[in-house]
């Protein structure tokens, strides 16, 4: 069996590689591969494998890399993920990239859709609208139809027609990568001891690159080892980081969090992986089976439109009570609207729960994190404070 900083070392390896070596190899190992690129929050990755494409995470250049082109495309007052994306794109670490999905975040990753035809014009790129009526009849339909359009563009990449059969095969590899993944987050929710987040934060970055069996297989050897692993448990406050569902943090704001005396048991890093909240049936239309999972079954976020503004924040509360958690720590990409729009309307809805919360803004390349583990380590102790009165 293998050790966990077996396992630990092999993502942030995965995680510190800016050139996306695991991925070209990937793509170099067959002839005729093709290799998708993809934004945060979501895409429907499953069409993307049906076609024998690989999906690849594309999350900024995070603190390894000094943007310097990406800096003349973009407002100073830009969150610093599409800065560092262009970085990635003009230093040619993304030339083995065959397309690019652009998923509707915000109004800067639509321009940046929009640039990235421009500037690779050689590349399928694709501006992925999601609807904001979650009817089936109207909102169901109208993502049917994005995923139609979307299953035709890639087969053009691919070469060859994307089937139906193809579709239900992929639903059932994701459907089992959710399935583990969940598995890690519920363990973590039980014994955080066992999973420390910067630990389960690599893991997840790992499946941001490899194919999807690999990142299965990784998470397998990481729960068997982890259970095994004997580790000490500490009088720390489970809080859950709500706010970066898009450009992700640097690994030290995780482990700073982490050694001010919390433990998160609940975060939305990564949201690709978990969007999904059932399982997609594998029978009948895949493609209506796809939307219907959105339209019924999907993660709540800033990046998702509410339609009914009576249950702002209630997905929180009740994330808060289903993970025992005893605060939330608010963190968002500086410059982030979704996240920042969000925040207020959230607060409000922990306010009326007496839901302690505080909030902190970062950017990728956050270096001094003295501050955050200071804030945080005063909040988890006042935490402790208010329960023991």
């Amino acid at each position: 069996m293998k050790k966990v900083s077996e396992i630990i070392d092999l993502c942030t390896e995965l995680y510190e590689d800016i050139d996306f070596t695991a991925s070209k190899k990937w793509k170099d190992a067959e002839k005729g591969r093709k290799v998708i690129g993809y934004m945060p929050v979501y895409v429907p990755r499953e069409i993307i494998h049906a076609g024998n494409m690989l999906p690849l995470g594309i999350l900024g250049g995070g603190d390894n890399m000094e943007v310097i082109h990406g800096d003349a495309y973009y407002q100073s007052y830009i969150c610093r993920i599409p800065r560092s994306t262009i970085e990635l794109a003009i230093t040619k670490r993304l030339d083995f990239v065959d397309g690019m999905l652009f998923p509707s975040i915000c109004d800067v990753i639509r321009n940046l859709s929009g640039m990235w035809k421009m500037m690779f014009p050689q590349v399928y790129v694709r501006y992925f609208d999601v609807p904001q009526n979650y009817k089936s009849e109207i909102g169901g339909n109208y993502y049917a139809h994005e995923l139609h359009e979307l299953k035709e563009g890639l087969e053009g990449v691919a070469g060859r027609k994307i089937t139906d059969e193809d579709i239900r095969r992929s639903i059932a590899v994701y459907n089992e990568n959710r399935k583990l993944v969940n598995e890690v987050y519920n363990l973590r929710t039980r014994e955080p001891w066992k999973t420390p987040s910067s630990e389960v934060y690599l893991l997840m970055r790992a499946g941001m690159v490899l194919p999807v069996e690999e990142h299965s297989q990784l998470i397998q050897d990481y729960l068997a080892a982890a259970e095994a692993e004997d580790r000490p448990m500490r009088d720390n406050c489970r809080i859950i980081l709500q706010g970066s569902f898009c450009e992700q943090p640097p690994l030290n704001l995780v482990k700073s969090i982490e050694l001010s005396g919390c433990y998160i048991v609940n975060d939305d890093y990564m949201l690709v992986s978990r969007w999904l909240l059932e399982d997609v049936s594998t029978d009948g239309d895949p493609i209506a089976n796809l939307a219907e999972s959105f339209i019924k079954h999907s993660a709540e976020s800033a990046a998702k439109y509410e339609p009914d503004g009576s249950r702002k924040g209630q997905f929180l509360i009740d994330d808060v009570k289903n993970r025992a958690a005893e605060g939330v720590i608010f963190a968002a990409p500086s410059f982030c609207d979704p996240a920042l729009l969000d925040r207020p309307m959230l607060a409000h809805a922990l306010t009326r729960e007496n839901i302690p919360y505080i909030s902190f803004k970062y950017a990728e390349n956050s270096g001094q994190m003295q501050p955050i583990r200071e804030q945080a380590g005063t909040f988890a102790d006042t935490i402790k404070l208010w329960s023991e009165a």
